[in-house]
């Protein structure tokens, strides 16, 4: 891997964690904080951002999959948000987090991956 390469890659990390934090802010002000609609807004279209990518542009896949998306999705703050829901008795919610969010993620990466390959 090149310098400019990595440095590229740590950059667009940079920008995809405020673009994180900006999605998650909006949405929280947007529909409310009680359950955590922008980290699976964020983790969803990260998802199949990164299968789009994958497939319809892979010279850029390091780029903007580890670097962009790499910082933009998150998997701590999904599981710090179910096992809050779970601590404060919100139970069917912790459990949609977890297992929803797994199964929404996977379709839409396979959507992505079907989107970019039909490019």
């Amino acid at each position: 891997m090149s310098p400019l390469l990595f440095v590229g890659a740590a950059l667009a990390g940079g920008v995809g964690a405020v673009l994180r934090y900006l999605v998650d802010l909006g949405v929280g002000r947007v529909v409310g904080r009680r359950y955590p609609w922008g980290i699976l807004l964020v983790n969803l279209t990260g998802s199949f951002a990164l299968g789009l990518v994958t497939t319809a542009l892979p010279a850029a896949a390091f780029l903007l999959g580890a670097g962009l998306l790499g910082g933009y999705t998150t998997f701590s703050t999904a599981m710090l948000d179910t096992v809050a829901l779970w601590r404060d008795g919100e139970r069917p919610a912790s459990a949609f987090n977890a297992i929803g969010m797994l199964l929404l993620g996977l379709l839409a990466a396979g959507l992505g991956l079907a989107l970019g390959s039909a490019l």
